[in-house]
């Protein structure tokens, strides 16, 4: 087991980047998410690594082990794909076993070793099946299977679970998450789906356009976004966003929107001009104004009940066009076309500038008064 380092590396096709100077350290048994929209370079990162695709510039490092040149069977790296690319003429036996086979390990140790990787994912009495007759979940433990008998590095895994169905992927995230805590091995994981990057994750590496926009424990993107592309990014449903603008007035700072006036801390360093103030759904309450609320009130347009939660979406009093979804208990009877108001404490706010960058809000007695690191350009 050893740790894996990305040092400034680059891919280039022809003239288009696809990774641009991606750096990252994986700690000795950490378990790291890469995620992102659909061609922001994880998969591609992933693969460089691998030894799949070479990169174009920049240094892969195992462990202390610089692995740039070394040809992928070199790296002692395991990787799950996401078709599984399991063998269909031989058993799960064969397949999981296959790589002992080459490296001219005796039958005992590899009919020794297989089992005991299957045993561990509860997949014993599937060995002599074949991956047309498992199901999505089965071949996906057979090529986890196949992974652990080769006591890799690490653990590589490219959008291992999309294949399942929606059910089955819950089960799955929780399988993987134990088993990579129960080995204790290192794990770099790529997915496009923000639930699994969440909630398996030690640390989560947010991707868009090749480069790295931030690096964080999932709560700290969560609640500490650096800019609105992560702020929007992660949460579902999504960070609600209001435009409106900062001005200083006689000593004071405050935004101004259509419904809304809020005198932000004096310590806001934001200059005058538009900016964005965002919320997240679950912030919004039945709860009273108070001084350290504010309140927004408008007309119901559309309401989801989800049983434990309801979600109901909302037309900003005074906006044309602003609309807030709000994160409410199941039980609170709501209709559309009728009138609301919620309100949000301040230290439940977001403010983010011209540029999209986040502002940080220093309220009184704000548990999130500061803003996440911003990975350098």
């Amino acid at each position: 087991m050893s740790g894996l380092s990305f040092n400034d590396v680059s891919k280039r096709f022809g003239t288009s980047t696809v990774v641009d100077r991606f750096t990252l350290d994986v700690a000795e048994g950490e378990f790291v998410a890469l995620v992102g929209p659909s061609g922001c370079g994880k998969t591609t990162s992933l693969r460089i690594l691998a030894g799949l695709e070479e990169a174009s510039a920049g240094q892969l490092l195992v462990g202390a082990r610089d692995v740039t040149e070394l040809p992928a069977r070199d790296r002692n790296l395991a990787m799950v794909f996401q078709s599984y690319a399991l063998y269909p003429h031989m058993t799960a036996a064969q397949n999981i076993g296959f790589a002992l086979s080459l490296q001219g390990l005796d039958k005992v140790t590899i009919t020794d070793r297989v089992q005991r990787a299957a045993d561990r994912l509860a997949i014993g009495h599937l060995l002599e099946r074949r991956p047309k007759e498992l199901s999505g979940g089965q071949r996906q433990r057979v090529a986890v299977a196949r992974c652990i008998v080769r006591e890799p590095a690490a653990f590589l895994f490219d959008e291992p679970l999309s294949n399942l169905d929606a059910k089955l992927r819950g089960t799955a995230r929780v399988e993987i998450a134990r088993l990579q805590k129960t080995l204790g091995i290192t794990t770099l994981y790529v997915t496009h789906d923000q639930v699994e990057a969440m909630t398996m994750a030690d640390r989560v590496v947010l991707m868009d356009a090749g480069r790295i926009r931030q690096i964080g424990t999932p709560m700290q993107l969560y609640h500490h976004p650096v800019d609105l592309f992560v702020a929007t990014f992660l949460g579902s449903p999504a960070m609600n966003l209001l435009a409106g603008e900062v001005r200083h007035d006689r000593g004071e700072v405050r935004f101004s929107a259509p419904g809304l006036d809020l005198r932000l801390p004096e310590t806001t360093h934001c200059a005058p001009g538009p900016v964005t103030l965002g919320l997240r759904p679950e912030a919004l309450e039945r709860m009273p104004t108070a001084p350290d609320r504010i309140a927004l009130t408008g007309v119901v347009d559309h309401v989801e009940h989800l049983g434990a939660e309801t979600l109901v979406q909302f037309a900003v009093q005074g906006s044309r066009d602003a609309s807030m979804t709000a994160r409410i208990p199941g039980g609170w009877p709501v209709r559309a076309g009728a009138p609301v108001t919620l309100s949000a404490a301040h230290v439940a706010l977001h403010l983010f500038d011209a540029t999209g960058s986040a502002v940080a809000l220093h309220f009184a007695g704000s548990a999130r008064a500061s803003v996440g690191q911003r990975v350098p350009a």
